[in-house]
């Protein structure tokens, strides 16, 4: 069973109706306790970095969220904000987020580039992953960010995309994964990375 984390701050009724396009069995889980059974775990997000850490501490999230991703190894997949929030730290309202992945999160230049970046884009994957499993290398995937991902070391990035600057949009490390873009809003190459994250084994 995929849980999908339904918080304030997500869009998770989206990623649930993408599952259930799928024939994937999931569910939507409001309370911390839901994801005990889970394999595999989803936390999608729109808005803000504070925001969505806000929401997961209030809803005392966090704990169990490290002892199943970071401990047990279950297999976790950020989307958009989900993918920020595994950093140490986001420039978006001076927030202390999870840091499960060493590295920051930065602002687009609001002088060189629209922000926030909305529409189709490019990612170019840098190793092979089963995350990515039959899915064309420089596909085009749906973004709306104005900040984007530094991981301290490049080793966790599987994909990068150019918005004015070069950025990891995709994570992968271990049983963490996170991808920049709306894999729900990706058409039919993000179907395909959804597909194979749910796949994956804890």
């Amino acid at each position: 069973m995929i849980s999908i984390i339904d918080y304030k701050a997500g869009n998770a009724p989206s990623v649930y109706n993408a599952l259930k396009s799928l024939n994937i069995e999931c569910k939507l889980v409001h309370h911390s306790a839901e994801l005990e059974e889970a394999s595999g775990i989803i936390l999608p997000g729109v808005g803000s970095a504070g925001e969505t850490m806000k929401s997961l501490r209030d809803m005392d999230f966090i704990p169990l969220l490290n002892e199943l991703v970071i401990n047990q190894k279950v297999p976790f997949l950020g989307i958009c904000v989900g993918l920020q929030v595994l950093f140490d730290y986001s420039e978006e309202g001076n927030t202390n987020c999870l840091g499960w992945i060493p590295g920051k999160v930065s602002k687009f230049p609001a002088s060189e580039v629209r922000v926030p970046q909305m529409g189709w884009n490019k990612v170019t994957f840098l190793r092979s992953s089963p995350l990515t499993y039959g899915v064309p290398n420089n596909s085009y995937l749906y973004f709306v960010n104005s900040y984007f991902a530094l991981p301290t070391d490049s080793s966790y990035t599987l994909g990068s995309t150019n918005y004015h600057v070069e950025f990891c949009s995709v994570v992968s490390h271990e049983n963490i994964h996170a991808t920049q873009f709306h894999v729900e809003k990706s058409g039919e190459v993000g179907l395909k990375i959804l597909e194979n994250f749910c796949l994956l084994k804890g």
